[in-house]
């Protein structure tokens, strides 16, 4: 069965190899178009992230550098992978080929200037974190102590995602800041979270958060790395990843569950969904649990029912 996968750090990893890595099969990526084939990925989002020590007046440049590892070597050497630039494209993926687009995982990049986001947009992001753990302009992230939410240009960059038909990804944002979020932008998400009444994390959801987004038509996309999933020590099993699935159903949300993996992002897995070969997996781990539209909504067509051009 085929999926769409909203979270890979690919290109922080390709990145940092400095063009010592092949996308088509380097070892060394989990989401690499090897694997994403093997796996039956038809979408996968390619995350811009930049690490927290780099200094500021470098983050836009090194998100410019992800971004052209994204065009030369993910598209520009690999035909079989197509740019999804409007939603639109989702419909125009051929039999063979795998769909990408990028995200941001934190808005670090731009410091506070708009100009820098309309850049990114122009380049083909079509979903927006304002955060990772840490504060910034626009936001406290989960990891802050502090708790704040939204600054104003927070706010701002929310008002221009609700404009440019932009996800407001909500994965990273303190709590006080998802819940603003979830008042203010016209297509939140959460790219990569769990259920924190399962494994108690910060970077997880609510169950009030959860219900939340469910009732504005958002989508919930669970995160396979094995700390949010389990909060015990030991061996972590796709039946413990599917907990979270069933218990986001229980609180309404069988219409609004995704996947996002956050390969290449993580260095400890579930046993059997170590890299995106190995996705069929949970897939029919999935089929022995839920019927057979339920598991397809979970891979992909609850996401595609719910992007911002189906929903206006």
């Amino acid at each position: 069965m085929k999926l769409i996968d909203l979270h890979c750090d690919a290109l922080l990893k390709l990145s940092e190899g400095k063009g010592s890595l092949r996308f088509a099969d380097a070892t060394e990526l989990q989401t690499n178009k090897k694997r994403l084939h093997r796996g039956q990925v038809k979408v996968q989002c390619f995350a811009i992230f930049i690490e927290p020590d780099i200094p500021s007046d470098q983050k836009f440049q090194e998100a410019l550098t992800q971004i052209d590892y994204f065009y030369k070597e993910v598209l520009g050497k690999n035909p079989d992978m197509v740019h999804l630039k409007d939603w639109s494209d989702f419909e125009k993926i051929n039999i063979g080929q795998i769909g990408a687009m990028l995200t941001l995982e934190g808005v670090d990049a731009i410091g506070n200037d708009l100009t820098k986001l309309h850049i990114l947009y122009q380049l083909g992001v079509r979903s927006v974190g304002l955060t990772w753990n840490n504060a910034n302009l626009a936001a406290d992230g989960a990891g802050e102590p502090r708790g704040g939410g939204l600054t104003l240009f927070g706010k701002e960059i929310v008002q221009f995602n609700n404009e440019h038909q932009i996800l407001t990804d909500i994965s990273h944002l303190s709590d006080k800041g998802i819940w603003e979020v979830i008042e203010l932008a016209k297509y939140p998400i959460a790219s990569h979270s769990n259920s924190r009444t399962l494994c108690h994390h910060l970077r997880n959801l609510t169950d009030e958060q959860a219900q939340a987004m469910f009732k504005r038509n958002a989508m919930i996309h669970v995160v396979y790395f094995p700390p949010f999933v389990k909060a015990e020590a030991g061996e972590v099993t796709i039946s413990d990843l599917i907990r979270h699935i069933d218990y986001f159903c229980s609180l309404g949300g069988v219409n609004h569950i995704g996947l996002g993996s956050d390969f290449d992002g993580i260095g400890t897995f579930i046993t059997d969904l170590e890299d995106a070969s190995k996705t069929q997996n949970l897939i029919n781990e999935l089929l022995k649990h839920f019927k057979e539209d339920e598991v397809r909504g979970f891979a992909y067509q609850n996401f595609l029912n719910h992007r911002p051009g189906v929903l206006g």
